[in-house]
């Protein structure tokens, strides 16, 4: 793979990691459809790129196939990249990984993005059906992306095993990580990092650090490049904002209380009680980087955690109950993002 297109020096990509959320009353089917308004509206405010997580076993996540939504994604769209935040390794065949993007990318030349990540996307149970050797693989990750970039190489024309469809074609690997290990790995491999902080915060600023002084560059990639995942819900004031918020605030503590299953709940009023569950320790670490707020009030935030973390790019995830408001959200960001690099 040649080195991919990166934004001028001094601007700050932005991006969109959808998991297609259901919210309460939604059909997946609808869902799926606002999934791709999403990506329209995040084309029209020139947003980098739209990926699409993977999990599986959940009634609130309609991410389950992201190949498929990437598709449908990138059929119905013009110029955004669109690609996997990630595809979980352990889950599946490195041959079919190759050929099923490969294919994608001969669709849709130059759009199309392959991020890959180590984890299974549920729970274990579930990760046995889909794979029964499913820790083995987890530990050959390594192993595993190397048999990708095999199958994506020309000189891999005359082996025994092969994918022709990848063959050559221009699908950017990228590397995605919630914790050190993944810090050295893309870092060794010559590869842009991508750090799962919207959920993961503890090991942020160590990773990227890892990452930029163990950097060795490749034919993909001649120096380093981080992409930053946050949580971002902007609205016209600080108030609605906030109240955009108290769903994904109850989505996390159903999370730590083993309610994960239920659609994501309507917004309400920020009260006392749901601030108080947003500062216990066990779910602000996980929302840690969450920016919330009016389009002025997130742009001051952002200064600093840029100046902070030095990222490349920015990808942000965002459940919101009603389409309409992540549409407004998404706009939003764009503005601000616009605004700050014009004054970089």
């Amino acid at each position: 793979m040649n080195e991919f297109n990166r934004p001028e020096k001094q601007s700050v990509a932005y991006s969109i990691l959808d998991l297609a959320i259901v919210s309460q009353g939604d059909t997946v089917k609808q869902t799926l459809h606002n999934s791709l308004a999403l990506a329209q509206a995040a084309e029209a405010a020139h947003y980098t790129r739209y990926w699409l997580a993977e999990h599986h076993n959940s009634d609130n996540i309609g991410s389950n196939a992201p190949p498929l939504l990437i598709g449908y994604v990138a059929e119905n769209t013009t110029n955004i990249r669109v690609g996997s935040g990630g595809i979980m390794l352990p889950n599946h065949s490195p041959l079919i990984v190759a050929e099923q993007f490969g294919t994608l990318g001969q669709l849709y030349p130059g759009r199309i993005d392959l991020g890959v990540g180590r984890a299974v996307g549920t729970d274990s149970p579930t990760a046995q059906a889909i794979r029964s050797d499913f820790m083995q693989a987890a530990q050959a990750f390594p192993q595993e992306i190397g048999r990708i970039q095999t199958y994506f190489s020309p000189a891999n024309n005359q082996a025994a095993v092969r994918a022709p469809v990848a063959e050559g074609t221009e699908v950017p690997l990228y590397i995605l990580g919630s914790s050190t290990d993944s810090a050295h790995l893309a870092a060794k491999l010559g590869l842009p990092y991508a750090f799962a902080s919207h959920f993961a915060s503890t090991h942020l600023h160590q990773a990227l650090r890892i990452y930029r002084d163990e950097f060795q560059p490749s034919a993909a990639l001649s120096q380093p490049y981080t992409i930053v995942a946050i949580n971002a819900y902007v609205a016209d004031t600080d108030e609605e904002a906030q109240r955009q918020f108290t769903s994904v605030i109850r989505m996390f503590v159903g999370m730590l209380t083993g309610q994960t299953r239920e659609p994501l709940q309507p917004p309400t009023a920020m009260t006392e009680d749901l601030q108080d569950m947003w500062q216990h320790p066990a779910v602000y670490q996980m929302l840690k980087y969450s920016f919330v707020g009016s389009k002025q009030t997130v742009k001051q935030q952002l200064q600093g955690f840029l100046a902070e973390t030095q990222a490349d790019e920015l990808i942000t995830a965002s459940s919101m109950y009603a389409l309409e408001d992540r549409l407004k959200s998404t706009r939003l960001f764009g503005e601000l993002m616009t605004e700050l690099n014009e004054g970089r």
